[in-house]
């Protein structure tokens, strides 16, 4: 029997092999699935894609039947081992490294590539915050993540599910939740539910004018930071955000109101804000001085 016809429990069987529970791993083998998500990456002949966290290969080989040219990494020297044995495709390259923290164009040896995957739990932030910082170099993303993770994440700012991730990902995306996948699809089963989540990032005339990206994420940030509190209080945790500008005057010229928590902001508002904190050059930045 062929590789690609091994389910993820007879592959991790054949290979000595378990999943290794603090790395989080969950390995996704429902055929139908895989090929919706492949399908949802929109990908032709000639594409690009990463794949992150390929694991024993199961979503690689439906990436690789869109006839893209897929990059496939993996940081688990196991894993490894078993898609070079297992997976032997002209447009697949199997590439060693960490997903959080790999260079996505560099890797995929292409502009623009599209980036995808089952992403370990404990890693989805790392990984998330890290397309936003590459997002002028990737077209679009679809990852399975868990389903709170991606209810959260296709929150509109304004409402009280939303957070920093999905605050920072609609200045920049329009962000869909696709569909659905329930636990038990999984080896071994995890504890909860997941969900296929496609990131759009927005051209140049879609996108919303802020003034300082870098003053924008640190006020998302520090408004969240004790999102229980009003955005008054919250926002002293950055303290350097309001060396140029004082703080109600940076509310009143955004017309934002400081007794409002962070949940509360529409991204017109959060936008504003950090405009107006904006309009007298760069901002101290604390983390160089232990901030």
């Amino acid at each position: 029997m062929s590789g690609d016809a091994l389910s993820p429990s007879e592959l991790l069987h054949r290979n000595d092999l378990h999943a290794k529970k603090s790395w989080g791993q969950c390995f996704l083998g429902d055929e139908a699935v895989l090929e919706r998500i492949a399908a949802a990456c929109e990908l032709s002949s000639g594409d690009a894609v990463v794949e992150l966290g390929a694991g024993l290969g199961h979503l690689t080989r439906a990436l690789a039947a869109t006839g893209a040219s897929v990059t496939a990494v993996e940081r688990d020297r196991d894993m490894i081992a078993v898609l070079e044995k297992t997976l032997r495709l002209p447009n697949v390259r199997i590439v060693a490294g960490n997903a959080a923290k790999i260079d996505f164009q560099d890797a995929a040896q292409s502009e623009r590539p599209v980036v995808a995957g089952n992403l370990p739990y404990q890693l989805t932030s790392p990984i998330l915050f890290e397309l936003l910082d590459q997002r002028a170099n990737v077209s679009r993303a679809v990852f399975l993540v868990q389903k709170e993770v991606a209810e959260r994440l296709a929150s509109p700012p304004g409402t009280r599910s939303c957070g920093v991730l999905s605050v920072l990902l609609a200045s920049c995306a329009d962000v869909e939740l696709l569909f659905g996948v329930p636990r038990h699809l999984f080896t071994p089963s995890p504890r909860v539910d997941s969900a296929v989540v496609r990131i759009r990032f927005h051209s140049g005339e879609q996108a919303p004018v802020i003034a300082d990206r870098d003053v924008f994420t640190r006020l998302v940030r520090a408004a969240f930071s004790q999102r229980r509190k009003m955005l008054r209080g919250a926002l002293k945790t950055d303290a350097g955000l309001f060396e140029q500008v004082p703080m109600e005057e940076a509310f009143r010229v955004s017309g934002v109101d400081p007794t409002a928590r962070a949940e509360a902001l529409s991204l017109a508002e959060f936008i504003a804000l950090s405009n107006a904190l904006s309009q007298r050059g760069p901002l101290r930045d604390d983390s160089a001085d232990g901030g």
